[in-house]
């Protein structure tokens, strides 16, 4: 519901262009496990770019607005899968991958393929975890609206923010 005195066409909801920041917080651990500080720009209903529970609670919100969502990893990518875990001795691994926080596509026996993340280095191992970060984790999105507006139809096209184009006088441009 709208605070009181907004105008409703200043609430989020399908064609509306909506500027916010966020942090994911693993709720368990409080450890924040990513911030988007500089403001990200979509349209809502046209390209969702966060969890659909994420957008619904955004709904009717205004600029000024602040909201925290749970979600629960689980019901998202599923339960963590420990099958999923290797680790290998160094040696083994080609140096492009040992450092942590490196993504690598692996591919199994029938072609198919999967992300893996390397996780931990020391030594003599390196261990790579193919499921998805989030998984066996309740986080929170902590969600500051910064601004909402009608799209433009270039904004609608492109699903989001479309950069300035410089409006220059084409009689004050001269050969090089």
């Amino acid at each position: 519901m709208p605070s009181l005195g907004t105008d409703v066409s200043e609430v989020i909801r399908a064609g509306k262009y909506v500027e916010l920041t966020y942090k994911v917080t693993d709720q368990k651990t409080g450890h924040v496990l990513t911030r988007v500080e500089f403001p990200l720009g979509y349209v809502h209903g046209h390209n969702e770019i966060l969890a659909p529970s994420v957008h619904m609670q955004l709904e009717g919100k205004c600029a000024g607005d602040a909201i925290e969502v749970p979600i629960d990893g689980n019901q998202i990518f599923g339960p963590r899968d420990e099958s999923l875990v290797f680790s290998d001795a160094l040696e083994n691994v080609p140096e492009e991958y040992r450092q942590v926080g490196t993504s690598i596509l692996m591919e199994n026996d029938q072609g198919q393929t999967r992300s893996f993340l390397v996780t931990h280095m020391d030594d003599d191992r390196l261990t790579v975890d193919g499921n998805n970060p989030l998984s066996g984790r309740v986080v929170v999105f902590a969600l500051e609206i910064l601004t909402v507006r009608d799209a433009t139809d270039a904004e609608i096209k492109a699903g989001g923010a479309v950069p300035a184009v410089a409006d220059v006088d084409p009689s004050l441009l001269r050969p090089v």
